[in-house]
């Protein structure tokens, strides 16, 4: 191994924590959507709170490297920690590691750990998470987290003692802390194998598990952060909306996930939390075929759309207007870009001298999200007067993803919150594996790669709103809305946080506590 460089010290900001949360707005019609703190009173111990959410039936895993499903990602959040988690605008945030910081060339990464233990009383050592990421990075699985850690050169990585990892990459990455919260990087204790009673360091231990019923947890005492408020707590599933919101209703669980607008606003027994910005909608096109291969046509695209329509009429007001660009609220978001707003006169004019007027358009949608069928209906009437045929494709939403990816010239698309830079690597650059708009730019993949070996802040952030710029003004990405993610809970229920999907704060439950 080559010797260790020297240390800066770490950028404070990577330190700080999560601010307490803000008020929300209402919803239409609905009585105020806010956090159920102030309806459960002051935080108190005890009792047990049963949480709806879909499942996956004999598709479901204890895994945590392998979660997908919402229920699977609030399950491994309960009982399992990260490295780093991604606080409300995506900033990652240190959990096991107590700190990081990187060499002065950006090459190796030092990770110090809090003092925690695993369930089993064992400590978590620098050994279980190499042990961790080397099971995540194997060649012969599809781990979720596999893509963000790639860029570690694990051969060369070591435990400098228990509570030291130094991680060597294979090239320089400014964002390295982005790959600490990825998606189910989780830590599990070295040479774990059997995950059907599993072991974590999380706020809660595992009880039982009934496969496509229910999943039964209890507080874990000497969780390094705080014990939660909670005795036990018990995941329960229910595939069907209207299931979750009737064992809400009727007092059989206290927590119901994924509740569509329209259901929220109809249930005024039910305290509902809103967290804004928890995803983005949009339409992808490809740029790299016709006809979305001409500028004109995609900026016509751009500017035909009417975004207050489509977020008032299919996600019934639970939502803000996109700017075509990923990110809005999050750490690197470029919100000195105006607003696009509609000009139909222009957008006709557009398609004109695209040659596309009356063209035909296939609009490859499906019911793999709620409210993508009807916003690409919608659409097509907005584009029609513009002078485009946008044909509506309604697809098999069990193959959707995949045909989408790799089919077609225009498709519904949608998306989580993530780090602007991890949606940048993932999605936009010639590399990228989910490169759904196949944009690829070689200018622009050198911008990429200077942000992330760009060791000041400032100068970093400046390269990423450059690269939005560009993206705004000729990339495939028609991001009409940002959407609310809604839950539902029993009024007594305190502490659940409005933070947007994805991110720490969402499905989390050891701050949780009956009134």
């Amino acid at each position: 191994m080559s010797p260790t460089p020297a240390f800066p010290a770490l950028h404070r900001r990577g330190f700080l924590g999560l601010a307490a949360g803000a008020s929300l707005a209402a919803l239409t019609g609905c009585a105020p959507a806010t956090s159920s703190t102030g309806a459960a009173g002051e935080p108190r111990s005890g009792g047990r709170l049963r949480a709806a959410f879909a499942g996956g039936g004999a598709r479901e895993t204890l895994d945590p490297h392998l979660s997908n499903l919402f229920v699977e990602v609030a399950r491994s959040k309960a009982v399992y920690d990260k490295l780093a988690d991604y606080g409300d605008d995506t900033e990652p945030v240190p959990r096991l590691a107590e700190r990081w910081e990187p060499s002065a060339d950006l090459t190796r990464w030092r990770v110090v750990l809090r003092q925690a233990r695993f369930h089993d009383g064992k400590p978590v050592r620098a050994q279980d998470v190499l042990a961790s990421y080397a099971r995540i990075l194997d060649p012969q699985q599809a781990y979720r987290a596999k893509a963000a850690l790639a860029l570690i050169d694990l051969p060369n990585s070591r435990a400098v003692d228990d509570r030291t990892v130094e991680f060597a990459l294979k090239r320089p990455y400014a964002e390295f802390p982005n790959a600490l919260a990825a998606f189910s990087a989780y830590i599990i204790p070295e040479s774990t194998q059997d995950f059907s009673k599993p072991v974590g360091s999380g706020p809660f231990r595992f009880v039982s598990h009934t496969p496509g019923r229910t999943t039964l947890l209890a507080r874990n005492p000497d969780h390094w952060e705080r014990p939660a408020h909670l005795d036990e707590l018990e995941f329960v599933l229910a595939n069907e909306e209207s299931a979750r919101v009737n064992a809400l209703l009727g007092g059989q669980v206290e927590y119901a996930h994924d509740l569509s607008p329209v259901t929220a606003r109809s249930h005024p027994g039910m305290t509902v939390v809103r967290s804004p910005n928890s995803g983005m909608q949009a339409f992808a096109m490809k740029v790299d075929r016709p006809p979305f291969d001409n500028r004109d046509l995609r900026e016509a695209m751009f500017l035909l759309t009417d975004r207050q329509q489509l977020v008032d009429s299919t996600l019934a007001g639970a939502g803000q207007v996109g700017n075509d660009l990923f990110g809005k609220g999050f750490r690197h978001y470029a919100e000195d870009i105006p607003q696009r707003v509609r000009d139909l006169d222009r957008a006709r004019w557009l398609v004109r001298k695209a040659g596309a007027e009356g063209v035909s358009v296939g609009l490859r949608t499906s019911e793999a999200a709620t409210g993508f069928v009807e916003a690409a209906t919608v659409f097509a009437e907005q584009a029609r007067a513009a002078g485009l045929d946008v044909k509506v494709e309604v697809g098999d939403k069990s193959t959707f993803w995949a045909d989408s990816l790799k089919s077609g010239s225009l498709s519904s698309f949608r998306s989580g919150a993530m780090p602007i830079e991890s949606h940048i690597s993932g999605r936009l650059l010639s590399t990228s594996t989910t490169n759904t708009t196949k944009w690829a730019r070689p200018e622009f993949d050198a911008l990429y790669d200077q942000a992330v070996s760009t060791a000041d802040p400032a100068a970093r952030a400046e390269v990423y709103r450059r690269m939005q710029r560009v993206l705004h003004d000729e990339g495939g990405y028609l991001v009409w809305g940002q959407v609310d993610w809604i839950v539902g809970t029993a009024a007594r229920v305190g502490g659940v946080r409005p933070a947007p999907a994805n991110t720490l704060d969402w499905a989390r439950f050891d701050g949780v506590w009956l009134g």
